[in-house]
């Protein structure tokens, strides 16, 4: 399978990427430099120069991809969150003739009656990050006839183990963290074997 996958050289993104190259899939690393940072991948993927928010470069390698992973969260140090939203806004609007895989953001994971980002002592440096994503979720949820899976981890992330385990949720947190490897293991299960088009899923350790 073809995978490109925006944001592979981040914390998330370059787990995607080691479990994707370690199943024996093709996979294409798009980030603004064009550059690897795990140089231990050189000659087992492909890199690109792109920036997510070019919907035009997504349609282009909606021609040649299985699946378009977006690994790319809005910014935390009081960036302008637009040109980020737009993108999810637009593509939510497009029909790509491949799957689009959003790794989302765990504020909008619901909590009783209310999203985890609307909840008492939800971290401040996180409340705009979670409520873009809140909004990208509802345009995706609102697309029509677009392929679209968008998975949120647990509400921390953070290097760990892979355990190749993980629980599975839908709108509400299912534990308190996951590993980004055992993440990775369940973004490649989803895109290996479709269980949740058109959704929103979580998982946790």
């Amino acid at each position: 399978m073809k995978i490109a996958v925006y944001g592979g050289n981040g914390m998330v993104g370059s787990q995607i990427v080691n479990e994707a190259v370690t199943r024996g899939h093709e996979v294409t690393v798009l980030s603004r430099s064009g550059q690897l940072a795990d140089k231990a991948l050189a000659g087992k993927v492909s890199s690109q120069q792109a920036d997510v928010t070019d919907v035009n470069k997504i349609q282009e390698l909606a021609q040649d991809n299985d699946v378009i992973v977006i690994s790319v969260p809005p910014a935390r140090d009081g960036g302008d969150h637009a040109p980020i939203l737009n993108t999810h806004e637009e593509l939510a609007e497009t029909l790509l003739p491949t799957r689009l895989f959003v790794i989302g953001g765990a504020g909008a994971l619901q909590v009783g009656d209310a999203q985890l980002k609307d909840q008492p002592g939800f971290p401040d440096a996180y409340k705009a990050e979670a409520e873009t994503m809140s909004k990208a979720l509802d345009a995706y949820r609102d697309s029509s006839g677009v392929n679209w899976t968008m998975l949120a981890p647990a509400p921390m992330i953070a290097p760990g183990e892979r355990t190749g385990q993980y629980k599975l949720g839908a709108e509400s947190p299912v534990g308190d963290s996951i590993s980004t490897q055992d993440f990775a293991v369940a973004v490649l299960d989803e895109i290996e074997n479709p269980q949740h088009r058109e959704r929103r899923f979580t998982v946790a350790n």
